[in-house]
């Protein structure tokens, strides 16, 4: 019995530095393909894999399997997805805007998957914040963490037509709109009873910060 313990703990990590690795490969292929024009359309394509695979490995090492973590999921999932719809169709919550066909099929015009970016955002930086004792003070500054990476994200998603904002202009509301959804999805994830911590979280959501945060240089004129 003494000698099973680190034999999985040795499996665990080993299985963890290839799920690191895959997430860094994964980010850094698709800097240098939507970085180059002449294969920016195939990996445009792509995009849904890659948000797809993301949620994967996150959830590969999720240890709070009960069964409050799947209502959770699924609130992060349609409050973050309904708000979208709201906003597409009445300009209320971010202003006015609507989807490119980047990010694959939609229903009632907004892509599937950015639901899926909801909850994955709403998870790595729910992990950020995971020590703080506080739900309302973790909460804020999951919601501010998001909202900085919102204002990352935009001029990106613009210029590779994941979604097109009348008059080209991002208005404020958008960035206030973004932080109170994102608010109350961090509210419910942290009342929630599971198991939070996830050894891979924070090193996705690193490495989505500095994927977007290059691609502010490499992709915008």
């Amino acid at each position: 019995m003494h000698q099973v313990a680190p034999q999985r703990s040795s499996s665990y990590n080993l299985r963890l530095q290839i799920a690191r690795a895959v997430v860094v490969i994964l980010h850094a292929v698709g800097i240098v393909g939507l970085s180059l024009p002449e294969y920016r359309d195939w990996f445009l394509a792509l995009t849904p894999v890659q948000l797809l695979s993301s949620l994967i490995l996150l959830l590969l090492f999720h240890r709070g399997w009960n069964e409050s973590f799947p209502v959770v999921a699924a609130l992060a999932f349609w409050i973050g997805f309904g708000a979208e719809i709201v906003g597409i169709h009445t300009g209320i919550l971010f202003g006015d805007y609507v989807y490119g066909p980047t990010l694959g099929p939609k229903l009632w015009e907004v892509p599937i998957v950015i639901g899926v970016n909801w909850f994955i955002l709403i998870y790595t930086t729910g992990e950020a914040f995971r020590k703080i004792p506080n739900d309302y003070y973790a909460a804020f500054l999951g919601a501010t963490a998001m909202t900085a990476i919102d204002y990352l994200i935009e001029p990106v998603a613009v210029a590779l037509d994941f979604w097109y904002w009348k008059f080209d202009v991002i208005p404020w509301t958008n960035f206030l709109g973004w932080f109170g959804v994102s608010f109350l999805i961090h509210l419910i994830y942290r009342k929630a009873n599971f198991e939070k911590e996830n050894p891979l979280a924070i090193w996705l959501l690193m490495a989505l910060i500095l994927f977007f945060a290059i691609l502010n240089i490499t992709v915008l004129p």
